[in-house]
């Protein structure tokens, strides 16, 4: 399930290094955006990119501080973002893409649609960060998040127990031990981890950091949407402990053209828990609505 991660080209995008995969020869090109923390290409598409490949031109990147796509420097937070996925685009040849993101993917993708719809044919956003006004604990949150040094202690601390991110990516996990290629998936997210603390990266994205602030969300999509342009799909798993139904909802009705979809007996990362069934999703989506 992992050919499309056996060979990939590396450029130079926004100043910094982006490793890029690519799979399948025919149909209308899409682009995976994987999620924050410990995600990676390799391991949230792994069973997605091949399988969309049959019938579309994939193109999956490692996102900056992720997988191969290192060392960068400076603050990568919601402004870099939107000029750092065009650049992206021109870097891949696309002139017009889908976006498919998770969690943090998908909140860059709807920042770049809403600024750029001229490029995107459609989106799907599963799990998106970026929605809602507020958060559980929003102030102590971003006090946490704002202490000096804790992100990068956090780091050190996952990396040198392996054992603990396991437990945790099990945890969070609806299927659990019962998941598809488990011990693959946790070898990448353990690689992950401690490929951050060789680093010194955070334990956190920037975006995911900035998108805080004390007393409401910094970076809170919902009030743009009726804006968005572009035929959007909105996927989240039942079982989704930080992205509720009625923020997505929420954003469903704000935005037109938009279809929303929750997934049984899945968690956060729906391509862990839910692979085939996400597949089948964007798949269907996209031949809907993509000449």
């Amino acid at each position: 399930m992992t050919d499309v991660f056996d060979t990939w080209t590396d450029l130079t995008v926004s100043g910094g290094p982006v490793r890029t995969y690519r799979a399948g020869d025919a149909g209308p090109p899409v682009l995976l955006l994987h999620g924050g923390m410990l995600d990676t290409a390799q391991g949230v598409w792994r069973r997605v990119a091949p399988a969309l490949a049959v019938d579309h031109q994939v193109h999956v990147v490692d996102l900056p501080r992720h997988g191969g796509s290192r060392p960068w420097r400076g603050l990568l937070d919601d402004a870099f973002y939107r000029r750092f996925l065009g650049e992206l685009l021109d870097a891949l040849g696309l002139e017009r893409v889908s976006l498919v993101g998770l969690s943090l993917g998908a909140g860059v993708s709807l920042g770049y649609a809403l600024d750029h719809p001229e490029r995107v044919d459609a989106v799907v956003a599963v799990g998106p960060g970026g929605i809602g006004a507020r958060r559980k604990a929003q102030l102590l949150t971003w006090l946490l998040l704002r202490t000096p040094g804790l992100l990068r202690l956090t780091s050190r601390y996952l990396a040198r127990r392996p054992a603990l991110v396991r437990r945790s990516l099990v945890d969070n996990l609806v299927a659990g031990e019962r998941a598809l290629d488990l011990e693959e998936i946790v070898a990448v997210v353990v690689e992950e981890a401690r490929a951050k603390a060789a680093h010194g990266e955070p334990a956190l994205d920037d975006w995911m950091v900035r998108a805080y602030g004390p007393f409401a969300m910094a970076v809170d999509r919902i009030p743009d949407l009726p804006g968005l342009r572009v035929p959007t799909l909105w996927v989240r798993g039942d079982g989704d402990p930080l992205v509720g139904h009625a923020e997505l909802a929420a954003a469903a009705a704000a935005a037109p053209g938009s279809r929303l979809v929750t997934l049984r007996d899945a968690g956060h990362i729906v391509t862990y828990d839910q692979p085939d069934e996400t597949t089948r999703l964007v798949r269907d989506f996209l031949a809907s609505v993509v000449v």
